[in-house]
């Protein structure tokens, strides 16, 4: 069975120019994530995506492989579903792990955590999740408790947020949901995996930058590393 980590890296970004280039703890974020995915240990390859040549250099000088897709591909009007369709078809493999370079402090242990759970459970999706055990609305609605009676905290049940930090997919399952025109993102039977808070941050602005920067070693040193 076959295991490919996927590092999406498109250079255009509207709000935080060439952020998968930007530096982080003195490493461009890009980095952190083929690192994160060679420590893992759990890949039969690691191959970063981009439509701009200039990832190249980088994944090779970091020892994993470089797919360059189709310019058209990168740019704000494509979807996440076409450019991981094209990646598949031209790198068959039995699942893919989506590794995003934008999520930091998503953690090695994680990485490899999840890939086993993936393997274990034999779903054809597998979502990360940060757990929130807080009252939540929905249209002003409650979600997670009701307006009759206050709950404590630690008795709700959490709401769970997909973090897209790393998503898993069975790719004969997605590649088949996407011919048939239905939404192969989901497809299939699915499964979640709860990852610390912190790996929901996603790097959108310099100020979601500075945010990781201060959390980095505490949640990489073992500091926040349980979705509690």
């Amino acid at each position: 069975m076959t295991n490919i980590a996927m590092i999406p890296a498109r250079m255009g970004s509207q709000r935080l120019q060439k952020k998968n280039l930007a530096p982080l703890k003195g490493v461009p974020l890009i980095v952190h994530a083929i690192r994160k995915c060679r420590e893992a240990g759990v890949f039969d390859r690691i191959i970063v995506n981009s439509e701009h040549p200039d990832f190249g250099p980088i994944a090779q000088a970091e020892g994993v492989e470089f797919h360059q897709r189709p310019e058209e591909l990168g740019s704000n009007n494509a979807t996440s579903e076409d450019f991981v369709t094209e990646f598949l078809k031209a790198n068959p493999c039995d699942r893919v792990f989506q590794v995003h370079s934008i999520a930091p402090l998503l953690t090695t242990v994680e990485v490899r955590d999840f890939v086993s759970a993936m393997i274990e459970t034999d779903v054809d999706v597998l979502l990360s999740v940060v757990d929130d055990q807080l009252e939540c609305l929905y249209h002003d609605e409650p979600v997670n408790f009701t307006f009759s009676e206050k709950t404590n905290s630690q008795d709700l049940d959490p709401v769970r947020k997909v973090s897209w930090s790393i998503t898993g997919w069975r790719s004969a399952t997605f590649l088949a949901a996407k011919e048939s025109g239905g939404c192969a993102t989901y497809a299939g039977r699915r499964g979640v995996f709860p990852v610390n808070k912190m790996a929901g941050h996603v790097i959108k602005t310099e100020e979601d930058l500075r945010i990781a920067e201060a959390l980095y070693d505490f949640v990489h040193q073992g500091g926040s590393v349980e979705g509690d």
